[in-house]
């Protein structure tokens, strides 16, 4: 090969290969520009993100203090519990966090009740408004309880066995008398007569019928009845003219308040006009 073809190879070479190293440049600057062009723009999405995720949880925060603030409950209204004070019922019913929050106890209560709660057959929760609600207690029906093992036993008109406690509830007779040996929830006292149980149910509805309370119910071994209010007795017999007894009783029964004795009922006419006490 001739000098000059060697030299014009050579140029050619050298010509080639800055044009790889150009081309080479040229594709670095590009891919320079395209790194730095998608890093502007995940910066830029970071941003965009951060600032939705800030917005979220700034509405979030100014949510929760309008919702703490505008629900809290401030007016309570409790009906139908006798076994429960009204402060225990709302214990149960508001009982942890945001339990004083009308806007959580709908959601929490919302179309159902409490239950397994003794004495208690159902609670109903009901908003009112931002600020009230309603608890409405629906106790399981009790005719009268009486004593076994120091526990109260309480029993319904049938006298099937309903609860056990260790406390006596006010406003619910205690039965004494009775003879049985054992005690099964939620099956029948195995007393001898069973129909005793529509007597006491019987009597409890007519005392109440005329706001009366009695302390104790007391059946003899032949099944007759003694009323008995704190330290005054009052005799009424068998269950013949029992409702007339009770509706004459009612207007006898302050005179006997902070005496001892025994008021005689068992026998009974229309034509009575008072009957006799018995001082002890």
């Amino acid at each position: 090969m001739s000098e000059r073809k060697k030299a014009k190879s050579v140029r050619r070479a050298h010509t080639n290969l800055r044009l790889v190293k150009n081309a080479d440049a040229e594709r670095t600057k590009r891919g320079g520009k395209l790194k730095e062009k998608l890093r502007f723009d995940r910066r830029k999405r970071t941003l965009i993100l951060g600032s939705a995720l800030l917005g979220t949880v700034a509405l979030l925060a100014a949510a929760y203090v309008y919702i703490v603030r505008n629900y809290t409950v401030t007016t309570i209204y409790v009906e139908g519990n006798v076994h429960y004070t009204n402060e225990e019922i709302i214990d149960m019913v508001m009982d942890g966090r945001f339990g004083d929050n009308s806007l959580f106890l709908a959601m929490k209560y919302k179309d159902k009740g409490i239950e397994d709660i003794p004495f208690i057959q159902a609670m109903d929760v009901t908003v009112e408004a931002k600020d009230t609600i309603r608890i409405t207690v629906y106790e399981k029906a009790l005719a009268g309880c009486v004593a076994y093992l120091d526990q109260y036993v309480y029993f319904d008109k049938d006298g099937i066995v309903v609860e056990t406690s260790a406390e006596k509830t006010a406003g619910i007779p205690q039965v004494t008398g009775l003879r049985f040996d054992h005690v099964i929830l939620h099956e029948p006292l195995p007393v001898e007569k069973p129909e005793v149980f529509q007597k006491v149910l019987n009597i409890t509805q007519q005392l109440e019928k005329y706001s009366m309370k009695a302390d104790k119910i007391y059946f003899d071994a032949d099944y007759q009845v003694t009323l008995i209010f704190g330290e005054a007795k009052v005799a009424m017999g068998d269950d013949g003219f029992i409702d007339e007894k009770i509706m004459k009783l009612q207007y006898m029964l302050p005179s006997l308040e902070g005496k001892k004795g025994t008021l005689d009922m068992r026998e009974y006419s229309e034509d009575m006009k008072s009957y006799s006490f018995e001082l002890e």
